[in-house]
């Protein structure tokens, strides 16, 4: 509804499109702003509206009602509607009399494909990342190794102190980071542990931060890995392989090219240098989730990258670039950056230094 109102709303309500215009119903609470910012051509009252609807099926007449009222105004007999759209409605409105059919797939298939101003708005997205990053590693050069514990102002450095001083800097410029990630040792090789608990000196600690912007309504998306103290020849042999494999699988992409494409170069990669991906009981280590997924009004937007699914990469279409190994006591390791694709490559929307070891 964002994308198709450009306006931001807290409760649900309803909108659809005729003839090639947006329409919206509000509540007298929403009416006028959705009226003022957003960019439906017609904006009615619900309460009209509602009145409408108990003329035509009587007192109890609700949400189903509502929409039927203005199906029989606009002459509609049938909506395309949502694969997750609410099955209580979906019943309610057939039994008025309307045809419903699913999208089986996008509600809007052009959302997939982001213009100059999307690809601007997920850009400052990915600005707020680094500024997250920049006060992570400012906290990392400032804190002290006491034995196995790194200390910060004369406290234990916990994942917990870390993601909330990153998450007040993204907040002061504007953003909404939510879930972000700070995993350090064994917690960084299971891909979505959020991380709790002391961080410990020499061992990896990966950070994934994706903050909405509030302006907008898009998000970045970008991970970078560190170690506070001296990595050992394996930690760094594991950190530059996935550099390695970033790199490769950037290069492949470009417009009509299969995402299984790109995530194939990221395993040749990880193959060729010795590092197997395993599945047990315990759990899986290696490289076992895709290389990467669109990125838009959602964290996850439509495209994908990765072994399960054929996808052809659409010209203009935003993704992100995340491989990743984990192995329980050596540690988890992952860099992922944002690209616009293009009929001849890529175009980066996100920026920061892999400067990861900080003594």
């Amino acid at each position: 509804m964002l994308y198709f109102g450009r306006v931001e709303v807290h409760d649900p309500f309803i909108a659809f499109g005729v003839k090639g215009k947006k329409i919206s119903v509000q509540s007298a609470l929403e009416l006028g702003r959705v009226r003022r910012t957003g960019a439906f051509d017609t904006v009615l009252p619900r309460e009209t509206w509602l009145d409408r609807a108990r003329e035509l099926y009587g007192p109890k007449a609700g949400v189903a009602e509502i929409i039927a009222a203005l199906a029989h105004h606009y002459r509609l007999r049938h909506f395309r509607v949502p694969d997750d759209f609410p099955a209580s409605l979906y019943v309610k409105l057939t039994k008025l009399g309307l045809r419903l059919a699913f999208a089986d797939g996008l509600l809007f298939p052009e959302r997939e494909i982001k213009s100059p101003w999307e690809a601007a708005c997920i850009r400052e997205g990915n600005r707020l990342c680094a500024v997250g990053y920049a006060t992570a590693e400012k906290i990392l050069r400032a804190a002290k190794i006491k034995g196995r514990t790194l200390h910060h102002q004369g406290k234990p450095l916990t994942s917990e102190r870390l993601r909330f001083a990153l998450e007040v800097a993204i907040q002061e410029q504007g953003g909404n980071p939510q879930d972000t990630i700070v995993a350090g040792g064994d917690q960084a090789c299971d891909p979505h542990e959020r991380g709790s608990g002391p961080l410990h000196p020499h061992e990896l600690i990966i950070i994934d931060i994706f903050p909405r912007v509030l302006k907008t309504g898009y998000f970045g998306d970008m991970t970078r890995t560190y170690l506070k103290g001296r990595a050992t020849d394996a930690q760094r042999r594991l950190v530059a392989t996935v550099r390695d494999a970033q790199q490769r699988a950037t290069k492949v992409i470009r417009a009509g090219v299969d995402g299984r494409l790109v995530h194939q170069a990221v395993t040749d990669c990880f193959a060729a240098a010795g590092y197997e991906t395993k599945h047990t009981k315990k759990g899986s280590v290696g490289f076992f989730h895709g290389t990467g997924h669109g990125l838009g009004l959602a964290v996850h937007d439509p495209g994908r990258m990765s072994a399960v699914v054929s996808y052809p990469l659409k010209n203009h279409s935003v993704m992100t670039v995340e491989p990743g190994l984990y192995y329980p006591g050596l540690g988890g390791c992952r860099w992922e950056d944002v690209v616009q694709v293009t009929k001849t490559g890529s175009r980066p929307l996100s920026k920061h230094p892999y400067d990861w070891e900080i003594r």
